[in-house]
């Protein structure tokens, strides 16, 4: 409508004027609404091809777009095992910190695990002391065998000794005997130093490997116990937290409220443009923007990033094929902006409704020193128009409060 009346003081008008004070011409009399048309043909025609080209203008190089807003992530919390709430220590609209506790499930079973696994451990402990005890009795009982096999071997060397010299001192029956009492000891010896080993490698191999076995069975039961504590995983806010003391919690059918995370950074707009416009919104291009949650205000912005891609033609593979016309729907091109200064979006809320219009810079292509004069005049008129659309801009921002509050009636 804007830019008709625009159009209409320079097409219109000018016809009306000349008909009226040139041909003498009057409203009512020789201009009647029927004949309308006929006297004021030429400035309706110029009127309808200028407001076309001035619309195409405006909305080519300075497009707008109404699908702008400001997203936000939220944290679902949920505890990792499913339970009945026994204590609350937080409330709805509360904010906490990362980490701090949310509420305790029912944790008897865990706290029993705990337990059974600290005393396996003190069982393994105190069979390693004893199995220390039964390792020097193990090496008494070796110094006792060797010191048995030594005597009896000492003496079987003295008595074979004297049999071979002749002496009739000693029997050959004799030496038999301590042969068979030598061998006797050897295998007591060596029953001893095997009993050793057997202790020596339950300390050193057995034993060890059944306290880290428990060690880790205790550090799963405490990880486990610990799921029974429900946590914040970041800073923030929580919201719709109607949890009560003897309430079921799930992982799956049942959460216990929603934590919006505090602001980490700037705050980045999402604006849908139309595909036509993808040459145009380019990184860098200036932007402003009006929020329903702000009015009468206009934010500028820059355009820091345009995703590549167009969410309307994703598709994820399946058992049937792709039918095109089920996508025909253009979609839209995604451009990420931030304001220029940042305190101008403090009190506009996350996920607000807002509009934006981009403007075409062409500031650099008209200092090209080369450029000729019927482009110099082009790309002034772009700027020209791009006033135009801050114009409708601002009109727009003011009429939206009006249209929401009395037309709206929210």
């Amino acid at each position: 409508m804007f830019e008709l009346l625009l159009c209409s003081l320079f097409t219109i008008l000018p016809d009306y004027l000349f008909r009226r004070y040139k041909q003498g011409k009057r409203i009512g009399k020789e201009i009647t609404l029927f004949s309308v048309w006929y006297e004021l043909r030429y400035g309706i025609v110029a009127c309808a091809i200028l407001t076309i080209t001035l619309i195409a203008t405006i909305f080519y190089f300075h497009p707008s777009t109404v699908n702008v807003s400001s997203f936000f992530r939220t944290v679902t919390i949920l505890p990792e095992k499913g339970g009945r709430v026994v204590e609350i220590y937080v409330e709805n609209d509360q904010v906490v910190a990362g980490g701090d506790p949310l509420f305790r499930i029912d944790n008897r079973v865990e706290r029993e695990a705990v337990a059974m696994a600290e005393q396996r451990i003190a069982e393994i402990r105190a069979q390693m002391d004893v199995t220390r005890a039964d390792l020097a009795v193990a090496e008494g009982n070796v110094e006792q065998a060797r010191g048995a096999y030594n005597q009896v071997r000492d003496e079987l060397e003295v008595k074979a000794d004297l049999l071979s010299r002749g002496n009739n001192a000693v029997s050959r029956r004799e030496v038999e005997r301590l042969e068979v009492s030598l061998t006797t000891r050897q295998g007591g010896l060596n029953a001893a130093l095997a009993s050793k080993t057997v202790i020596e490698t339950k300390l050193e191999s057995l034993l060890p490997a059944q306290l880290a076995n428990a060690q880790a069975a205790l550090r799963s039961a405490e990880a486990e116990l610990s799921k029974t504590v429900v946590r914040a995983g970041v800073a923030g806010k929580i919201q719709q937290f109607a949890l009560q003391v003897g309430d079921f919690v799930s992982p799956v059918l049942r959460p216990a409220g929603i934590l919006v995370p505090e602001k980490d950074g700037e705050t980045i707009y999402q604006a849908g443009f139309a595909q036509i416009a993808t040459q145009v919104v380019k990184p860098g291009v200036i932007t402003e923007v009006t929020c329903a949650s702000l009015p009468f205000e206009i934010i500028p912005m820059v355009v820091t990033d345009v995703q590549p891609v167009i969410a309307a033609g994703q598709f994820r593979p399946s058992d049937r094929l792709l039918e095109i016309t089920e996508r025909a729907k253009p979609g839209t091109f995604l451009a990420k902006m931030v304001p220029l200064y940042p305190e101008t979006v403090e009190d506009v809320p996350l996920g607000s409704k807002c509009v934006a219009n981009a403007y075409t810079n062409t500031h650099d292509q008209l200092e090209d020193p080369e450029i000729g004069a019927g482009r110099w005049l082009f790309l002034h008129m772009v700027q020209t128009v791009g006033a135009v659309h801050a114009v409708l801009l601002r009109v727009q921002a003011l009429i939206w409060p009006i249209q929401t509050l009395v037309f709206s009636g929210h």
